[in-house]
């Protein structure tokens, strides 16, 4: 299974998540301009922009939360 872009992967962020905690909002928004975690945002990679959104994602629950999270730590 390829992994899904990083920008798909918001936009479903945002769809589920309707109020975000403002220490991910950051986050979520440079996600939806990378396709991978290979990728750089600005000066940091898109590793490093997953693993910052993943320490502070805790408050946003639910199966579609879990799913995403899951596929996240994945990459």
């Amino acid at each position: 299974m390829s992994n899904r872009p990083l920008y798909v992967i918001a936009r479903e962020i945002r769809a589920d998540w309707k109020k975000p905690s403002v220490y991910a909002v950051p986050y979520i928004e440079a996600m939806a301009s990378l396709g991978s975690v290979e990728d750089a945002y600005y000066f940091d990679s898109g590793r490093e922009i997953v693993l910052r959104f993943l320490c502070n994602c805790a408050g946003w629950r639910g199966d579609v939360a879990r799913q995403i999270k899951a596929e996240l730590k994945a990459l």
